[in-house]
C-alpha cells in the first residue's frame, strides 16, 4: 500500500512542478502591443470549413464583415462539406463581395470516402486562396473587429511562419458548459505557457494563421491526411520541424476567437476523444510525455478516490491531495482566467473536479482504443 502511495505522491509532485512551470510561462508571455499600423501590403485569406452550420454562420459572417482590416486586402472562403441544411445558401446570399463559397460536392462524390474531409476542404481552399497568409477558424466561432488587423500586425512585426492564437468558449448557459469552458481555458493557458517556455507547441484550428507558401513547402497535409483530425496541430508540427523558431503564439485580447461549448455529454465526449486521439501522433514528444503525466496523475487520483470509499487510510490522503491539486491548478489558472475575463467561472472549479478527473481518464483511453462521431461520421 505504501508503495502505491509513493507512486501517487511522486505523480502529484511532478504534476505540481508542471503546473508551477506553466504558471511561470504564462506570466512570462508578453501581451502583444502593436507599435505601428498595418503596411497595407499583406493579403489574407480566411478559410472556414462548414458542415450543417446554418445557425452558426450568420453571426460569424457578420463578425468578418465588421473587421477593421481593409476589405480589399482579405477574402473569406467558406467550404461546404456536404451540408444537408441551408449552409451553402447562407454564404451565397450574404451581401459581401469578398466572401466566397466552395463546395466539396462539386469536386467529390457523396459516396467517396476520405480519412479527413476537413483537411481536404482546407486544401481545396488554399489552392483557391490569393492571400499571403492563411487564417483558419470554425463555423461556430465569432471574433472582434480587430482580429485580422491584430494577426497581420503580429505577422509583420515578427515574420513567423505559423501563428497560434487564443480561443475561448462563450455563452456558458449552464453548469455543464461552464465546466467545458474551464477545461478549455486550461488548455489555452498551457498553449501560451509552452510558447513562452519553448518547451513545446500547441494550437487550435479555430484561431491560427500560416504563410500560404509554407503550407506547400512542408507538403500541406501529405503524410497526416490518414488522420481524421489534426488539421491544426499536426500541420503546425510539420512547420515547426522546418522552422523551429518560426512558430509563435499571439497573446492579445483583440485576437481572441470565441466558440461554443457543445450541448450534450455525448457530443462532449466525442469532441474530447477526437482531440486525445492525436496524442501519439505528435512529432514533439515533449508534449506526449506531458500528456502521459497528466493522464496517469488523473488515473491515480481516480483510483485513490475509489479506494477512499472503502479505506480510512486513503480517505485521509485523498483529502490532502485534493487540496494540493486545487491549489497548484489555481496558481496556474487565475492569471489565465483574468486574460480571458472569466474569473467568475472559477467558483465552479472545485465541484467541477468530480467531472473533470473521470472524463480525462475515459477520454484518454477511448482516444487511443475507441472510436467517435464527428460531423455525423464515425471515425476509428
Amino acid at each position: 500500500m505504501y508503495f502505491i502511495l509513493s507512486v501517487f505522491l511522486l505523480l502529484g509532485l511532478a504534476y505540481g512542478i508542471l503546473m508551477f512551470r506553466y504558471g511561470q510561462g504564462w506570466k512570462r508571455l508578453p501581451s502583444f502591443k502593436p507599435l505601428r499600423p498595418v503596411s497595407g501590403n499583406t493579403k489574407v485569406t480566411v478559410i472556414i470549413p462548414a458542415r450543417d452550420e446554418e445557425d452558426n454562420l450568420p453571426p460569424l459572417l457578420a463578425a468578418l464583415k465588421a473587421q477593421t482590416y481593409p476589405a480589399h486586402l482579405f477574402e473569406v472562403i467558406v467550404i461546404d462539406d456536404f451540408s444537408s441544411d441551408n449552409t451553402p445558401h447562407i454564404v451565397k446570399d450574404f451581401p459581401v463581395a469578398n466572401i466566397k463559397l466552395l463546395q466539396l460536392s462539386q469536386h467529390l462524390s457523396a459516396e467517396q470516402r476520405l480519412n479527413s474531409y476537413k483537411k481536404k476542404a482546407i486544401e481545396m481552399a488554399v489552392e483557391q486562396a490569393t492571400g499571403d497568409i492563411i487564417m483558419t477558424t470554425d463555423a461556430d466561432c465569432e471574433m472582434g473587429p480587430e482580429w485580422i488587423t491584430t494577426m497581420v500586425q503580429f505577422y509583420e512585426t515578427y515574420q513567423p511562419k505559423f501563428i497560434a492564437a487564443p480561443v475561448s468558449f462563450h455563452r456558458e448557459t449552464n453548469f455543464f458548459k461552464v465546466l467545458q469552458s474551464l477545461d478549455f481555458m486550461t488548455m489555452q493557458g498551457i498553449t501560451g505557457a509552452l510558447a513562452a517556455l519553448k518547451e513545446g507547441t500547441m494550437c487550435n484550428g479555430a484561431n491560427l494563421a500560416y504563410e500560404r507558401k509554407v503550407f506547400y513547402e512542408v507538403g500541406g497535409f501529405k503524410g497526416i491526411d490518414n488522420i481524421a483530425s489534426g488539421d491544426d496541430m499536426l500541420l503546425m508540427f510539420k512547420i515547426y520541424k522546418a522552422y523551429p523558431d518560426g512558430v509563435l503564439y499571439l497573446k492579445s485580447e483583440d485576437a481572441i476567437v470565441q466558440t461554443l461549448p457543445v450541448d450534450t455529454f455525448r457530443a462532449f465526449m466525442n469532441q474530447r476523444i477526437r482531440w486525445s486521439s492525436k496524442a501519439d501522433k505528435y512529432d514533439d514528444k515533449r508534449l506526449t510525455w506531458v500528456l502521459a503525466l497528466v493522464y496517469f496523475w488523473n488515473l491515480a487520483f481516480l483510483a485513490a478516490l475509489i479506494a477512499a470509499c472503502f479505506s480510512r487510510f486513503w480517505q485521509t490522503w485523498i483529502g490532502w491531495m485534493f487540496v494540493y491539486k486545487v491549489l497548484v491548478e489555481f496558481y496556474f489558472l487565475i492569471p489565465v482566467a483574468r486574460f480571458f475575463k472569466k474569473g467568475d467561472l472559477l467558483t465552479k472549479f472545485i465541484p467541477g473536479q468530480l467531472f473533470h478527473i473521470p472524463y480525462i481518464v475515459v477520454a484518454g483511453w477511448l482516444g487511443k482504443f475507441g472510436s467517435y462521431q464527428w460531423k455525423g461520421r464515425k471515425v476509428k
